[in-house]
């Protein structure tokens, strides 16, 4: 790879045309392949640069009067607060938001991890540093790395996404055991008999169903934030 593909903050579109430049525009796999390798490259050392943290997913559509956002801003404040964690989220509006909106009340680091699409996506104002991404696995990579924990809130298909991609690296021991707590029982219930019928049917194994704990209790979340193990991502 060519020097100009070295520094380390180079933008997204940067990154787009330097590629361009070095696979030649008649040779799209090759610069897709370009990207992907800078944004995997960009991005682990950008999320490198902070050693604990913990990871929030949620609903892009939360608004800031809804109890998921009241609630995801209220625990991002303790956990920076009372565990000087670093928050990272995919730094768009929502849940995403008001987790980033807490750690800054907090005055903790608040990351954004966002990613480029036409509609919803724009970094909220309430990150520390940030970083955007063309494709949505590499930053998928990003979100889920080295995290000491996982807070799920209710969300769309973007945070059932997130959220299986995390279960299924637990479950294959992909990564170490960080606690995944999924927050919003109401809602979370809604998925237990499905996830009852996965095990009654032997599509995972019943153990797989200990891999995430449904609480709304932030004391309770609290404390396995705080004794989640550091862990070599």
């Amino acid at each position: 790879m060519k020097d100009f593909f070295r520094p380390k903050d180079i933008k997204l579109d940067d990154i787009k045309k330097a590629c361009e430049m070095a696979a030649g525009t008649d040779h799209p796999m090759e610069v897709q392949m370009c990207i992907i390798n800078e944004e995997f490259r960009r991005g682990f050392y950008f999320i490198s640069k902070y050693r604990r943290s913990v990871t929030i997913f949620g609903s892009a559509r939360s608004c800031n009067d809804d109890i998921e956002y009241e609630k995801a801003r209220r625990i991002a404040k303790q956990i920076v607060q009372e565990t000087g964690y670093v928050v990272v989220t995919g730094g768009g509006p929502g849940v995403m938001e008001a987790a980033n909106r807490g750690a800054y009340d907090g005055n903790g680091i608040s990351l954004g991890i966002n990613i480029r699409i036409p509609t919803e996506q724009t970094t909220n104002p309430w990150v520390t540093d940030s970083i955007t991404f063309e494709n949505f696995f590499s930053r998928k990579v990003i979100l889920a790395y080295g995290s000491e924990a996982y807070l799920v809130f209710p969300g769309g298909f973007g945070t059932l996404d997130e959220l299986f991609g995390v279960l299924t690296l637990r479950q294959t021991l992909k990564i170490s055991p960080a606690p995944i707590i999924l927050i919003g029982k109401k809602y979370w219930d809604n998925f237990m008999p499905a996830f009852e019928m996965l095990a009654d049917d032997g599509y995972i194994n019943r153990k797989d169903l200990e891999l995430f704990k449904i609480t709304d209790d932030e004391e309770e979340i609290l404390e396995i934030v705080k004794n989640s193990p550091e862990r070599i991502a």
